[in-house]
């Protein structure tokens, strides 16, 4: 096993382990899934119902500041959606030309922090704007990353500051005897057969 490899699996666990303890935080938190639905303890969602901060008043106590920004904020809908359309219609298209397995985007994009009763409509609405966006930007980088390790698994010569799921197996910059023999097996992972062992985080 490479050094890479090995770094990879130790992340791998380490996400492992950071499941075990959400695991934990939601046995301590009293809920759990029925039908794919987070389903809180009756006593708690009465207790959330109470801590709830009504509308009116989170309203007064918002900063002028918060209201001026905040059509700026929503704004920010169009570009998304449009991010949204054009990257889903390009996977739809062109993955299966080349025999790239195609992303769900339900394995990024959850939408459920508005059934928390101690929320208000409007801290809702931020919670399903917020959700919404940045899963996008996970199924949008998942997308990216499966195109890059297609047709350009090379390694960048500086740092980078995040990177994707694929990079750590790219190629190193400079590598020109292993470009081609690391171009083939980057396309192995990232292609129907190759992808049957990769969680959409690793």
């Amino acid at each position: 096993m490479s050094t890479t490899e090995t770094i990879l699996a130790r992340i791998r666990d380490l996400q492992e382990e950071m499941e075990e303890e959400f695991a934990r935080r939601r046995e301590a938190f009293r809920y759990g899934f029925e039908n794919g639905r987070v389903v809180f303890e009756a006593e708690v969602r009465r207790r959330h119902r109470e801590m709830r901060v009504r509308l009116t008043t989170f309203l007064r106590r918002a900063r002028p500041l918060t209201i001026v920004t905040a059509p700026v904020i929503y704004a920010m809908i169009v570009p998304f959606a449009a991010l949204d359309l054009f990257v889903t219609v390009y996977q739809a298209v062109c993955f299966p030309a080349y025999g790239i397995d195609r992303v769900r985007r339900a394995d990024f994009i959850r939408i459920d922090r508005h059934h928390l009763a101690y929320l208000n409509a409007l801290q809702k609405l931020n919670c399903v704007y917020c959700g919404y966006c940045n899963g996008l930007i996970g199924y949008v980088q998942e997308i990216a990353g499966r195109t890059e390790a297609y047709w350009c698994p090379i390694k960048h010569a500086a740092r980078v500051g995040a990177h994707h799921a694929y990079y750590a197996q790219f190629v190193d910059y400079g590598d020109a005897a292993g470009f081609e023999p690391g171009l083939r097996e980057s396309r192995r992972r990232v292609t129907r057969a190759g992808l049957s062992g990769i969680a959409p985080n690793g």
